[in-house]
């Protein structure tokens, strides 16, 4: 490599500033430049907000770059980094994974400096722009074959302190669910890499990833409510309304009984919607085989009383695919 990880200007200088983190070019492709926008108004709370880290989830680049138009003036305090488009390749490509590579960019993390592109950029990530802040928010959605309403997620963290200033600072976006998912403990997420450095990390989620008017001003307006909650605007936080109500409830999941998954290929026709309460051998849906004209469907159906956060919207799935996932009320 020619040079290492860089930004063209300083995030210490007062006010608003432009420029980009340059992640050096290997031998899989040129140097890349990020686009970074800084608003610093001296001392406060230090935030991190990205989106983009995955090429097919394009809510996240768009509400990033609308906080870039209200938030200078709005922001009161503190020192806000914002970076609509982590993954530029893969943006471009509106892949989840980085076209070039093939890697997933939460995956990664904390990079490597002589790594392939994907790696590169966490490793640029970690080394420049984690440190600076105390909390990240991470923009996502959860891809195009799924609804899933907009939603904070964290994982389960061993720090029981940092855990609780996670789930409340997950709460304080007011969307209408706050998600602690049993996720697996995945070497390589961003969260982890932050949590690990005691940071406050949530993941946002929009939803089945279609953009649309009504869903970005949902994200945005979850989004104002947590700056709110920072201390970095002022203004009074509002749920924002989801299917004509506004109300939020904070779920958690248990592994593996929560992971509905498919039980032979074919085409699944969900049979609930996302948010629905089920009881126990509730339809949640049906996979139809479309390989043998002798072979009977499968329903697929709740192992417990549970609240369905996330199921296929439609789709020809493969053996072990995910056909839903379901929750329950934290306890906390």
């Amino acid at each position: 490599m020619s040079e290492a990880p860089h930004l063209t200007f300083d995030l210490d200088k007062p006010g608003i500033s432009k420029g980009h983190l340059v992640v050096p070019k290997g031998a899989d492709c040129e140097a890349l430049s990020l686009p970074v926008f800084s608003l610093n108004k001296g001392d406060g709370p230090r935030l991190l907000i990205t989106g983009g880290c995955h090429g097919n989830e394009l809510e996240g680049p768009l509400v990033a770059r609308r906080l870039v138009e209200w938030l200078p003036e709005a922001q009161t305090c503190g020192r806000v980094i914002i970076v609509p488009v982590l993954n530029p390749p893969a943006v471009q490509a509106f892949t989840r994974n980085t076209p070039i590579d093939g890697l997933n960019l939460n995956r990664v993390f904390p990079g490597r400096a002589n790594g392939s592109v994907t790696e590169r950029i966490a490793d640029a990530v970690s080394r420049l722009l984690l440190p600076t802040a105390d909390t990240v928010f991470d923009l996502h959605s959860f891809g195009p074959t799924w609804d899933f309403p907009p939603s904070t997620t964290t994982h389960p963290i061993s720090d029981p302190a940092l855990m609780a200033k996670t789930i409340g600072m997950a709460e304080a976006f007011k969307l209408p669910m706050t998600l602690v998912w049993d996720h697996p403990d995945t070497p390589g997420m961003f969260d982890i890499s932050a949590h690990n450095k005691g940071k406050v990390f949530v993941c946002a989620e929009l939803g089945g990833g279609t953009v649309g008017a009504e869903s970005l001003a949902i994200y945005e307006a979850g989004v104002r409510n947590a700056l709110i909650s920072l201390g970095l605007i002022e203004g009074k936080a509002e749920y924002p309304m989801f299917r004509q109500r506004k109300s939020s409830q904070t779920l958690q999941t248990r592994r593996p009984a929560d992971e509905l998954k498919s039980p032979a290929r074919g085409i699944f026709e969900p049979r609930c919607s996302m948010l629905d309460e089920v009881k126990q051998g509730d339809l949640i849906g049906i996979l139809h085989p479309m390989d043998s004209s002798s072979a009977d469907s499968n329903d697929v159906r709740s192992p417990g009383p549970s609240i369905v956060c996330g199921i296929r919207s439609g789709g020809y799935v493969e053996v072990d695919e995910w056909l839903a996932l379901l929750a329950r009320p934290l306890n906390r």
